[in-house]
């Protein structure tokens, strides 16, 4: 039986009491925490593959690219995992909690990124090498994949209705500000030792350094409770024995849901692979911009991007999710046409400004993600709805857009075709978000919560 369809729960109910500000905060820290080490470990892994995989886990070649397009397609591995780890940590994430989930999540990704930095090159054991940085860029998917979907519900189950939008954009901030502390990591490393002692083992330590965020965050993890909102669902379910909703349940219940959010997915996901992590590539082989060099342009850039998040946040509460998403989307289509010329230049002003702007940019559509993304589905189903929205979107996205990108590069020795690259994926986007209903305020208990019975049976 139904209680009510995808379109009939979804309409906005007063707002709930706001929870204890001190309580909040402490759920927003535990989200930040796992998003700070999968953003940490994104940054180490993409200035790594620019600067280092390439040459160190690879035989060499007649063109430098050879090796970095290899480390890429590696870094797609993780992403390819991502769907699978989502899906497996969504279905549990539904039945027993979110809170403990993020614990094991967290440990994966954290092991696994400190396991990268003890990996031998291929001058000593050859083709091991890149096979143990694909097992490890597995695990690592597997984790991440979990994490986000989890990371983000915490806070919007416990957030209220009128500012959900703002609760949830801080775990998306954690983006910016794990980037930001890899990359003073990063930069602190190459400032204190030479450029070759830095390239032989100096990245090593940065991703040692991973373990520190791991502690810290499992402890925060470990202080805060499960949402009302999703124990009483979970009591509700075990009263009537309603078994937990599987993948395909939540795809032929949700469907439109499901599409809107992957095709917004798209071009945030590719956007933000192209400004931070092709930049560098680009950056480094079109003119010859020092480690050092990008490392600190990029370092006042993730700042910025980590202050606008939230403030974004707040206008998706005042503005809605749709208007907020789809400015983004709409000025993602000519940011490669502006951006790319900036960084052409050479010149650090105008390199800084390029990719500061397609991160304004990105943020447009990053912010409201999380509560435009939680507020499509009930709560028996919803981890695993924003994780199949969110994580297989990656798989054709932002998995492939740096080795796409990089071998456009190769190809056609031009940044025009990569900025057309961009372009389309945003116009996808903006179609895929011109067809959500505003969800601005609305009750999350107010969405059906009773899983239909699919076609065919009694």
């Amino acid at each position: 039986m139904v209680n009510s369809s995808p379109q009939q729960s979804q309409t906005a109910s007063p707002p709930t009491n706001d929870p204890p500000s001190s309580k909040l905060r402490k759920v927003v820290a535990a989200s930040m925490a796992g998003t700070v080490i999968e953003w940490y470990e994104f940054l180490l892994y993409s200035a790594a593959s620019a600067l280092v995989f390439g040459t160190l886990f690879f035989p060499k070649t007649d063109n430098a690219l050879d090796g970095v397009i290899n480390a890429l397609l590696i870094y797609a591995v993780g992403f390819l995992a991502r769907p699978l780890g989502g899906l497996v940590f969504g279905y549990f994430g539904d039945r027993v909690g979110r809170k403990k989930l993020l614990q094991v999540s967290l440990l994966l990704v954290g092991a696994s990124t400190f396991a990268i930095g003890c990996i031998p090159g291929y001058a000593s054991i050859g083709m091991a090498a890149p096979l143990l940085l694909v097992l490890m860029r597995f695990i690592q998917g597997i984790g991440v994949g979990g994490e986000w979907g989890g990371a983000v519900l915490l806070v919007a189950e416990h957030s209220p209705n009128k500012s959900r939008a703002f609760w949830t954009s801080w775990p998306q901030a954690a983006l910016p500000l794990g980037n930001f502390v890899a990359t003073l990591v990063l930069t602190g490393l190459s400032f204190a030792m030479t450029e070759d002692a830095f390239l032989t083992y100096g990245w090593r330590i940065a991703f040692w350094l991973s373990a520190v965020i791991v502690i810290v965050g499992y402890y925060i993890r470990t202080r805060v409770d499960e949402a009302p909102l999703f124990l009483e669902a979970r009591e509700a379910a075990e009263k009537t024995n309603e078994p937990t909703p599987s993948a395909l349940q939540v795809i032929r219940t949700y469907p439109r849901q499901v599409l809107i959010a992957m095709g917004a997915r798209v071009a945030e996901n590719i956007m933000y692979q192209m400004v931070v992590t092709f930049s560098i590539t680009y950056l480094a082989f079109t003119i010859g911009a020092t480690t050092t060099e990008i490392l600190v342009l990029i370092l006042g850039a993730h700042a910025i991007h980590f202050v606008v998040v939230p403030f974004y946040g707040r206008l998706a509460d005042t503005w809605g999710r749709k208007p907020v998403f789809l400015l983004g989307s709409v000025l993602a289509t000519g940011w490669g046409f502006v951006g790319f010329p900036l960084l052409s230049t050479g010149n650090d002003v105008l390199i800084f400004l390029g990719i500061t702007l397609g991160l304004l940019i990105h943020g447009l559509m990053y912010a409201p993600q999380p509560a435009l993304m939680a507020e499509m589905f009930p709560t028996r189903m919803r981890y695993t709805g924003v994780s199949l929205g969110y994580q297989v979107t990656s798989i054709f996205a932002g998995s492939l857009a740096p080795f796409i990108s990089t071998s456009l590069l190769r190809s056609h020795e031009s940044w025009v075709p990569i900025a057309c690259y961009l372009a389309v994926a945003a116009v996808i986007s903006t179609v895929a978000v011109s067809f959500l209903k505003e969800t601005k305020g609305i009750d999350l208990a107010g969405i059906g919560t009773t899983v239909p019975t699919p076609r065919g049976t009694a």
